[in-house]
């Protein structure tokens, strides 16, 4: 699964997940893991402990001001994935069309993780592509005995696509703009793309 396009890689965000990672001191500190959430789940009939690290919306800076007010609106945090080692799970591409200026969101609230886009044209609007329990994503997280939080999301440019199509007897010229890559770690990718007003999954088989 290719995992690492992202375009949120401030300096200032990255502060942020080191030192949350870290479990440092301090007042900034203490605000990031107070958004963790912790608890076990039964895994063939036994007690497994699960962490989700969680960061702020204020840890991406270059989000579009009304993008961040309707996040906070709604409560959300920004799951990361157990292989995290920047901010992630924020994306910028063009998923409207050619050119657009958007932005999609895993946003977690009340125990519910919801893929959200924002276009540009409609940016206090968003649309949700897709929900699910944050306990759903969870897999072994290389940490003996902990789970960790396994749904992540990428840019994927038209070459991405095509590349993605490559297999297939008739394969599709590339889209004329950006989709959405939707992922859980070391599953087959789903790549979300509007066209003609409306939402659809690309097919890669």
């Amino acid at each position: 699964m290719v995992r690492r396009g992202r375009r949120i890689s401030t300096l200032a965000a990255a502060v942020v997940l080191v030192i949350a990672a870290r479990g440092s001191a301090g007042g900034q500190n203490s605000l990031v893991s107070s958004l963790d959430e912790t608890g076990k789940i039964s895994s063939n009939g036994h007690q497994i402990s699960y962490r989700i690290r969680n960061l702020p919306v204020s840890s991406f800076p270059e989000l579009p001001q009304s993008v961040a007010a309707a996040l906070t609106d709604r409560g959300c945090v920004i799951p990361q994935t157990y292989e995290a080692h920047r901010p992630e799970n924020v994306i910028h591409g063009s998923f409207e069309r050619a050119g657009s200026n958007d932005w999609a969101v895993l946003c977690s609230s009340h125990g519910t993780v919801s893929l959200l886009v924002f276009f540009a044209s409609a940016p206090s609007t968003p649309v949700s592509l897709r929900q699910a329990a944050e306990t759903d994503s969870l897999q072994p997280s290389g940490t003996p005995g902990i789970y960790g939080f396994g749904w992540g999301i990428d840019m994927a440019t038209p070459h991405r696509i095509h590349e993605a199509q490559a297999s297939m007897t008739h394969r599709p010229p590339p889209p004329e703009h950006d989709a959405i890559a939707d992922s859980i770690i070391d599953q087959r990718t789903v790549y979300h793309l509007y066209r003609n007003g409306t939402w659809e999954t690309v097919p890669t088989e």
